[in-house]
């Protein structure tokens, strides 16, 4: 049993290396703490040997996060300041065309048919338009008569002549129409009708003359514009064929000569309205045409 003098520096020893073992231990150092380095230690592959997941690195980030490990996360890039779209190029503007005379004639040489007699001028009308829609040469009397023959069957007149309804209804017949009986209010309106559909339909115009007693051709005009392409147009001139040529009316004046292009002041002398109501023609009162159309409506 030791004595007590020499216990002392024992105890005192002791005491001394215990309190530096706490004191070393409680200094802060590079050593991972027990929580960060013991539960979650990175595995050979980069991902946590515990969930698969990829391991945290010094800062928190993973490594998909595109992160450098120990390093600041990378600040996202710059949006460019926005600009205002560009104003658009005006397109350059279009001047309106401006119209100009325009002029068309469907007759050629050999299309005129005089009437052989005082009583067959739709016979010879009907003959021009033939003349003009066709190949054909159709001059003959024998023709010309069985042609006004099949305009009076289909007249239905009480007087038992061919009028405007059978002159109609034989261009359909003969297959060079449509064409229909019209009535319009006033001469100008008559003639820019007639001149936009010799336009349209490259046939001629029947024109009824006389107050309906006698049949001209229209086979062309003249004007300010194209009718095909503006609506605003006057007539100058209209190119007519007679079939009482070289004889004349001493009532209504001469027969123009065959192709002649008259002015609208003198069409307008024995192209006038058709008032008269003793023919039922299943028109108003009015200017009357033989009008082709583009097609029946």
């Amino acid at each position: 049993m030791a004595s007590p003098a020499s216990s002392t520096p024992l105890r005192t020893l002791v005491a001394f290396l215990i309190a530096a073992v706490l004191v070393v231990g409680c200094q802060p150092g590079d050593q991972p703490s027990p929580t960060s380095a013991g539960t979650l230690a990175a595995g050979p592959t980069g991902e946590s040997a515990s969930t698969g997941e990829p391991a945290p690195t010094g800062d928190g980030a993973t490594a998909g996060d595109g992160a450098t490990a120990g390093g600041p996360a990378p600040s996202a890039p710059a949006r460019p300041a926005p600009t205002s779209a560009p104003s658009p190029t005006p397109l350059p503007e279009v001047a309106a065309a401006d119209p100009e005379p325009f002029a068309m004639n469907l007759f050629r040489k050999g299309d005129f048919v005089a009437q052989y007699d005082f009583e067959l001028c739709v016979g010879a009308s009907l003959q021009m338009a033939l003349n003009m829609a066709t190949d054909g040469n159709h001059t003959t009397h024998d023709e010309q008569q069985d042609l006004w023959e099949m305009a009076r069957d289909t007249s239905f007149s009480p007087f038992g002549g061919a009028n405007p309804r059978g002159w109609t209804a034989t261009l359909n017949d003969l297959g060079i129409g449509p064409y229909r009986l019209v009535s319009l209010p006033t001469f100008d309106e008559a003639v820019g009708v007639a001149a936009e559909a010799i336009r349209a339909t490259g046939r001629p115009v029947g024109l009824v003359m006389w107050r309906g007693r006698h049949a001209w051709v229209m086979s062309g005009f003249e004007a300010t514009a194209d009718p095909l392409a503006f609506d605003e147009f006057d007539v100058t001139g209209i190119r007519v064929l007679d079939p009482l040529y070289p004889h004349a009316s001493s009532a209504w004046g001469p027969s123009p000569k065959p192709n002649t292009l008259v002015s609208p002041q003198v069409l307008a002398r024995q192209f006038v309205l058709r008032d008269s109501t003793r023919v039922n023609l299943g028109v108003p009162p009015g200017y009357l045409l033989v009008l082709p159309v583009a097609s029946e409506t």
